[in-house]
């Protein structure tokens, strides 16, 4: 009991012993604490932000409700008729209506608007939990005002939020002509981005009158399967009449499931920048641990010599640790999850415009905390754990002199870099055999890792070439002391060099990507209007520019949601949207990536179809592969050409317009392009005016690729975003490091100072010391950056999106780079050098040199 008494006090002592140093150098336990910070709030805030996302796919619900077991909708139109509700509401199936579209604002603006039967989607939301004390009084919905059809739409106070700062109005909104009322209701409601409607509303707003655009259906019996519930649907229907086989029926999980695969690339690459940010914030908190570490080496010596023993003073570290870890996740949690409520919009409606998907409110969760706190304790440990043992075991035979560590610093670089090659040479053969992206992030991940071993090494052999070069003097002595100082910045220049290289490669994957967006929209738009009418609208529609003398040419697509497979496996579906156009249209607008010898001849006879890359890509197909289509199951074709595709993120075949007219498919048209010999206006006008068809549904050359480039910019911001807070922890990490290695260098720069030197020719000294690094450092980051993003285009992106993408030299956006390297540089040398130059000469002169 005594010899544990003991040795609890003396592990008490030393605890209130280094509490008591923090307590005078705040600034160590503060560069240790941001870094932590830092790192947990990147990795949080992205982290939150797709486990999110991730729970409201496989939570897909109706507005309002609950979740659906399957919905119903048109095998081949946008929308079914309504009397098929009735019908299956008459039989007593429980089923909510649903109408689904898009509305035009006084300034063009797009808004999608949703509409359900509201009190059969609240009521059955409050019946699905039981506990809940939710009602629709609460929500302060005006149901009698809906239900009569009064222009009045429910919107979320965080959509409300938004609208205002757009259109400066949040009481009100005019869509489609039609002057709305806004209902604001708790997010709760699980509505994200929509406008909600009672369909009594809707039907007029979008022109859908007796029409849905389709039908969800719920189920209490848990007993019963999908198949059963389907098989049941079926036989009510055909009984009264309607004609099944025109019917779609998909389950909600499958919808779900779908969601998770297609956005899977997605999350990826976001958890994938957050886990770069992560590592450049423990970089910082590593520089931070060692610099206290390095400044207590004679007192952990001195309080070894006085009796303490090495078990106690490892124990007290190791909790010091574990200590400034904790405080440090508990505020990196905190505000990561601010972050992730300021990341989730820009997610939200990246997901909604690529994919269709609808994010609902998110929830934190206390594991997400406990995770973050073991990646971060691991990766804590097992940076710091060799140097604390190093320490430990330093000899108390050479007193409390400390020792110069630049002999060991030297082998542990050699040793870095030759792990770095050994990297590099491992990855340069394993890219050449990979296919799947996740592998392929996994061997960027390597290179990452790899880049910035690379750095001291390099540093120093440059240091030692141009050291012969320098004049006698000070010049020659600023030389000298810069390679002494390359190893306490190594860690902070590492850091630096992770976030250019991965500001650098994205930068080039955004331009590139950028440039052949632009070129393939320039191709395959090819006339002046775009219109998409409801379909019983598309004779009427047809019949009117046929009739316009202004209008040269009509160019026509059909569109059907159909499935795939190989001849050999007939089982496995892929499915895809199948669609076909006019021959001139294909000819001049598809972009070919590769053909067979006799394409065009089998197409046009139906024997061959061609496909998109993205679904060659996904599911290695290619020229020749013989295939089946579900609508088309009495024909095999062969695969005759690969075309790009940068719109659609499922995967799309094109069969030649006579096969799709032989074929038990659509017989009207989908949408129509047109040329135009005269003002557009005037043409869209004329068919608002006589088809009463709202703009929203008409779209001109000019106007698709600007909202193309405005998509592909919100695309993009989330990954922007993410790159300029790396490179912000980066330059925070800078600064610390600065503030650090100058309050350490007070005796060496006193000492100048008193051999003649003056303040500013030490102020330059110290500048230039940094400049020449930090210069050193983007020179690095140039040829490795554009490696880096080099693979992101040509394998990532490629294997995760199914994209070509040629790859363009920003020259531009790499100068930007280095000066905001530069410039971080200069803030973050020049603030601790004039306060340590400020103080008094002998001050400076009695601390302890580095």
């Amino acid at each position: 009991m005594t010899s544990q008494s003991s040795a609890t006090s003396r592990l008490m002592l030393c605890l209130r012993l280094f509490a008591s140093h923090y307590r005078h150098a705040p600034l160590q336990a503060s560069a240790i604490l941001l870094g932590i910070m830092l790192a947990v709030t990147l990795l949080i805030g992205v982290y939150a932000t797709n486990e999110n996302a991730k729970q409201s796919y496989g939570n897909v619900s109706e507005l309002l409700s609950k979740q659906a077991r399957l919905s119903i909708s048109h095998l081949t139109e946008d929308s079914i008729d309504e009397s098929i509700y009735f019908t299956l509401a008459n039989a007593g199936f429980d089923t909510i209506a649903s109408i689904e579209g898009i509305a035009t604002d006084e300034q063009g603006r797009l808004w999608r608007v949703n509409s359900s039967d509201i009190i059969a989607a609240i009521s059955s939301g409050i019946a699905q939990d039981e506990q809940a004390n939710t009602s629709v009084a609460s929500a302060n919905i005006p149901l009698a005002e809906l239900l009569s059809g009064q222009a009045k739409v429910l919107m979320s106070a965080s959509q409300r939020d938004r609208i205002s700062k757009v259109t400066n109005q949040s009481q009100s909104i005019t869509l489609n002509n039609m002057p709305l009322d806004i209902i604001t209701i708790d997010d709760q409601w699980g509505l994200g981005s929509a406008l909600l409607a009672d369909i009594s509303l809707a039907q007029p707003l979008l022109n859908m009158q007796g029409k849905l655009s389709y039908i969800a259906v719920f189920s209490a019996d848990k007993t019963e399967t999908d198949n059963q519930l389907i098989a049941s649907l079926n036989q009510t229907l055909t009984q009264a009449g309607f004609d099944t086989t025109t019917l779609h029926f998909s389950t909600k999980t499958s919808e779900g499931e779908s969601l998770n695969a297609l956005t899977a690339s997605f999350h990826l690459n976001l958890d994938a920048m957050s886990m770069l940010a992560f590592v450049v914030g423990l970089f910082i908190a590593y520089n931070g641990v060692r610099y206290s570490l390095m400044k207590r080496q004679k007192l952990l010596v001195q309080i070894m010599q006085q009796g303490l023993d090495r078990r106690s003073v490892m124990l007290a570290l190791s909790i010091e640790i574990i200590t400034l870890v904790f405080i440090g996740c508990v505020l990196g949690f905190i505000v990561g999850l601010q972050l992730s409520q300021w990341l989730q919009p820009m997610v939200a409606l990246t997901l909604e415009q690529l994919y269709g998907a609808k994010l609902l409110p998110g929830n934190w969760q206390w594991q997400w905390f406990a995770q973050a706190l073991i990646l971060t304790l691991s990766a804590a440990f097992a940076a710091c754990i060799p140097m604390l043992i190093s320490l430990i075991n330093t000899p108390l035979a050479q007193g409390a002199q400390k020792q110069p560590q630049n002999k060991q610093f030297n082998i542990i670089h050699r040793r870095q870099f030759i792990i770095a090659v050994l990297l590099l040479l491992l990855c340069t053969v394993a890219f050449a055999f990979t296919e799947q992206y996740r592998h392929s992030l996994v061997l960027l991940g390597m290179l990452v890792v790899a880049i910035p071993l690379l750095l001291p090494q390099c540093l120093h052999w440059v240091v030692n070439l141009l050291t012969p070069a320098m004049p006698k003097g000070l010049w020659q002595y600023v030389i000298a002391e810069t390679k002494e100082i390359i190893a306490p910045l190594a860690l902070a220049m590492m850091a630096i060099l992770l976030a250019l290289c991965a500001n650098i490669a994205m930068n080039t994957l955004v331009g590139s990507f950028e440039i052949t967006l632009k070129k393939w929209l320039d191709a395959r738009l090819h006339a002046d209007l775009y219109i998409r009418p409801n379909p019983n609208q598309i004779d009427t529609l047809i019949l009117l520019l046929a009739n316009d003398p202004k209008v040269d040419a009509v160019y026509e697509q059909w569109t059907v949601d159909s499935n795939l497979n190989r001849a050999e496996t007939p089982q496995t579906l892929i499915p895809i949207n199948l669609v076909s156009r006019d021959h001139i249209s294909l000819t001049d607008t598809t972009v070919f990536k590769t053909t067979a010898d006799d394409f065009w001849p089998t197409f046009t006879a139906g024997h061959s179809i061609m496909i998109s890359e993205p679904l060659s890509i996904k599911y290695h197909l290619d020229i020749g592969d013989k295939v089946q289509l579900s609508q088309l199951q009495q024909h095999t074709l062969t695969i005759g050409a690969i075309y790009y595709d940068y719109g659609n993120p499922k995967g799309e075949v094109i069969i030649s317009q006579p096969l799709w007219q032989q074929s038990p498919l659509p017989a009207k048209p989908i949408s129509l392009a047109v040329t135009y010999q005269g003002e557009l206006t005037t043409l869209q006008n004329s068919i608002s005016q006589k088809l009463n068809l709202s703009s929203a549904y008409m779209y001109s050359q000019q106007r698709i690729k600007t909202e193309a480039i405005t998509i592909f910019n919100k695309t993009f911001s989330i990954t922007v975003v993410l790159n300029s807070l790396t490179l912000l922890v980066a330059a925070i990490g800078l600064f610390s490091a600065c503030v650090m290695l100058t309050q350490a260098r007070q005796a060496p720069l006193a000492r100048l100072y008193a051999l003649g030197v003056s303040r500013n020719q030490l102020r330059m000294m110290v500048i230039v010391q940094m400049l020449f690094i930090v210069l050193l450092t983007c020179l690095v980051a140039l040829p490795t950056g554009a490696l880096l993003g080099y693979l992101l285009i040509h394998k990532v992106t490629l294997q995760a999106f199914g994209w070509s993408i040629a790859m363009v030299w920003d020259w531009a956006a790499y100068v930007q780079v280095v000066v905001i390297a530069v410039v971080s540089c200069l803030l973050a040398v020049s603030l601790p050098l004039y306060w340590q130059t400020r103080k008094p000469l002998i001050s400076s002169l009695q601390q302890e040199a580095l």
